[in-house]
């Protein structure tokens, strides 16, 4: 199965300015690709899924995995890795800033033999999916969960939603960083350890600080 993870190193997740300068942003932001990256490629070892993970990224970047440049839409690239008749093989798409997927998280992902597959995100966007049907497309404008269940319906195509807190959390704000520090044990981690994160309370919430 190919595996399609969207990246933009050029654009390194701008909600994150308020607690990294943009230099530090790029190496965050690579170093959750890395992680999910490796979690694909252990769950291929291990589980021997024949999966074929490649980086559609919006600029040239150099990583453990093929890389196909595509610097339009987010939509428009990734529907050009879909499948596009009912002899093309199914396509995955994985989101680059799920710091907390793990391989049983995204075998999860990956076990239903539905048509599409959709791993819902917080806030009603969607963090991955499978694509077995021609007629689906994705539209990542809005709130895209509800969007690719209407588009899976009107394409007559059966749905399954894979419901993991793994998939579902992606790092876009800083107080997604109190997940990574809390979840996760990858990179992702290690650089938001390194750079002197680390967890706080306050008033009975969980935050980041930094030293």
């Amino acid at each position: 199965m190919r595996v399609v993870v969207p990246f933009a190193p050029d654009r390194p997740k701008t909600r994150l300015a308020p607690v990294l300068d943009e230099a530090e942003r790029a190496e965050f932001a690579r170093t959750m690709l890395d992680d999910v990256l490796d979690a694909l490629s252990t769950l291929d070892r291990e589980r021997s899924l024949s999966l074929d993970p490649f980086v559609l990224s919006t600029a040239p970047v150099d990583c453990d995995a093929p890389v196909t440049v595509d610097d339009r839409s987010l939509s428009d690239a990734v529907n050009a890795q879909l499948p596009d008749s009912a002899d093309d093989p199914p396509a995955a798409v994985v989101m680059a800033d799920l710091a907390l997927a793990t391989p049983d998280a995204l075998a999860r992902l990956f076990a239903p033999d539905a048509d599409v597959v959709l791993a819902p995100g917080r806030g009603g966007g969607t963090n991955a999916l499978v694509a077995r049907d021609p007629d689906f497309a994705v539209d990542y404008h809005g709130a895209s969960f509800r969007d690719h269940r209407e588009i899976t319906r009107e394409a007559g195509a059966d749905l399954a939603v894979v419901d993991s807190f793994r998939l579902s959390t992606d790092v876009d704000e800083p107080a997604d960083l109190v997940e990574v520090l809390l979840h996760a044990d990858g990179s992702a981690f290690e650089w938001l350890d390194g750079a002197g994160f680390e967890l706080a309370v306050a008033e009975g919430r969980v935050e980041v600080e930094r030293n």
